[in-house]
């Protein structure tokens, strides 16, 4: 039973398209006062420049908390054509306000909170009862969970938020995405998960490429988990000339088969429907291009198109143990 599970419904792995692993429709956070994005007609015009630019499906990273709106993502797949996996999970500590509700809710409770997102469907509303609906009516559920660290730590709250993932995976098989700050914490994010159970096999590390070591991509690599590059358009960090460079090393070195592109622009600032700049559409026009140029068609079609797909397709009876309940403290390094 291997699946992609779209807003729209379930999708067959071999049908998925070119995919950008990371992207957000709507997103509101304390963290991007003034940038949210929170206008249903911007976004689709947004998820539109996506579709027009080359690319077949999406994920929307917005978890829990951080103004999700899934009957409007809905209406944006179904208007643009544009597949969109939705996602479950919590962001990093800094994201929710001292007495967010989310806070209130240990491990199992956060677990259960995104099976149902999984398995039965998304709120309309954070922390509501009320179903959000596809245009034809059906449940829209989410195919992703998230989680987030800060910069070389984790916190009791983000810590919660893994052990909740990893039991939501193990009794599903969906793919996790992890935040990082600047690729810190990688390997104790993936010895932390290993010991809930969880498969380097099954994470997505984001943000890898904001360290463009390519040994410790390779270490990872080796460990088998996913490297999610999408820090594109953002020369204050990295130039694409470096992400460029970087991709090219992990593939000479062997990790083509575990990387994922995205562009993770995620600012209504930078958003060409409301008001900024460079848009969605940077990734398929300028900076695809010159990734084909330096590593060819086929290596890119790989990452956007069998890579994809291999990390969105959930796997039951693969992801590890089923944890039934909190596991026992694993030993890893924690910021309280």
């Amino acid at each position: 039973m291997n699946l992609i599970r779209s807003v729209l419904g379930d999708v067959d792995p071999s049908g998925l398209g070119r995919v950008n692993y990371h992207e957000h429709l709507f997103q509101v956070s304390p963290l991007l006062v003034g940038d949210e994005l929170r206008d249903e007609s911007a976004s689709t015009t947004e998820a539109q420049l996506l579709r027009t630019s080359g690319f077949d499906a999406m994920i929307d990273a917005t978890p829990i908390g951080l103004g999700r709106d899934p009957e409007a993502v809905a209406r944006i797949s179904q208007s643009t054509g544009l597949t969109v996996i939705a996602t479950t999970g919590a962001h990093r500590d800094a994201h929710y306000s001292p007495d967010h509700w989310l806070r209130r809710l240990d491990a199992r409770r956060r677990a259960d909170l995104f099976l149902t997102d999984l398995r039965e469907g998304m709120p309309r509303l954070d922390h509501h009862q009320a179903r959000a609906q596809t245009p034809a009516g059906d449940p829209v559920r989410a195919g992703v969970l998230k989680a987030g660290i800060d910069y070389w730590s984790i916190s009791a709250f983000e810590r919660e938020t893994l052990v909740a993932v990893a039991i939501a995976h193990a009794a599903t098989g969906a793919p996790i995405m992890v935040h990082l700050e600047y690729c810190t914490a990688a390997h104790e994010v993936l010895d932390l998960l290993l010991t809930l159970g969880v498969q380097p096999s099954g994470v997505v590390l984001a943000h890898a490429d904001r360290d463009p070591n390519p040994a410790l991509h390779l270490e990872l690599v080796a460990r088998g988990a996913w490297l999610g590059y999408d820090g594109i358009a953002r020369p204050r960090t990295r130039s694409d000339a470096e992400l460029l460079d970087l991709t090219e090393a992990v593939i000479v070195g062997g990790g083509l088969q575990h990387i994922l592109i995205g562009g993770d622009v995620a600012r209504r600032s930078r958003y060409i429907a409301y008001g900024g700049m460079p848009g969605l559409a940077y990734l398929g026009t300028r900076y695809l291009p010159a990734l084909r140029a330096r590593i060819g068609q086929g290596p890119v079609d790989t990452i956007l198109r069998e890579n994809a797909a291999r990390f969105l397709t959930w796997t039951p009876g693969q992801s590890g143990r089923l944890l039934s309940s909190q596991p026992d403290e694993p030993s890893v390094g924690q910021d309280q």
